[in-house]
């Protein structure tokens, strides 16, 4: 981990709750740090192939698995080159991010694509100096996604085969020496985010500050 910086990356499947918590962590951090943070994700719509990606999602144009995995490399790169790592590399900041690695290699890893393979793909990609992984039961992930009542995207399926390519995903990162917690996102949120704030405290460097009170919405 960088004295200088930390990377922290949100992950979960699909009705996990990684876009509220990583705002919430965001307004907590925002707090103490103000300008030094930065809330992003993954697709970057405005990094390489950042439209191609949100209108396949969308189910608006149909892309190859192998294609699709390249662009999501592609658009990660981008991503990093054109914003991450600018902002880290100005001091003591942070960076929060909504999705990374771990989901290509759930969600690109398919149809005679192997994990290696995105993972060759992504073999440039700088590591999180921290992971929070949100582990979701699949009958909890389905029912937070019918409540939404909202068309969904091109991976909101197979929630059981989801649970299991994302503990595979989460073996294989830590083999190589990433740090990942899970998380039990079962529960409301506020019991969620507690979890998710006591992770970051445990893994954050020394000069991380948090400003109490944290005010649930």
């Amino acid at each position: 981990m960088s004295d200088d910086s930390f990377f922290i990356v949100i992950e979960g499947m699909d009705g996990a709750g990684k876009t509220a918590n990583a705002w919430k962590l965001f307004d907590t951090l925002f707090h103490s740090h103000s300008g030094d943070v930065l809330l992003t994700s993954e697709p970057d719509e405005d990094s390489l192939l950042g439209d191609e990606l949100r209108k396949a999602l969308a189910r608006q144009i149909s892309l190859s698995p192998a294609t699709l995995a390249q662009a999501f490399a592609i658009n990660r790169m981008s991503h990093l080159e054109s914003f991450i790592e600018p902002f880290l590399n100005c001091g003591r900041r942070i960076v929060i991010c909504d999705r990374y690695l771990l989901s290509s290699l759930v969600y690109q890893a398919t149809e005679g694509i192997s994990m290696g393979d995105v993972l060759a793909l992504n073999r440039w990609a700088r590591s999180p100096d921290l992971t929070i992984f949100l582990r979701i039961s699949p009958i909890e992930a389905a029912t937070r996604l019918r409540r939404r009542q909202t068309e969904p995207d091109l991976f909101e399926n197979n929630f059981a085969l989801r649970a299991e390519k994302y503990a595979a995903a989460v073996a294989l990162l830590r083999e190589k020496g990433e740090v990942i917690v899970e998380v039990d996102a079962d529960p409301p949120f506020p019991q969620v985010f507690d979890a998710v704030l006591s992770a970051m405290k445990g893994n954050a460097p020394d000069w991380l500050r948090i400003q109490p009170p944290l005010i649930f919405d």
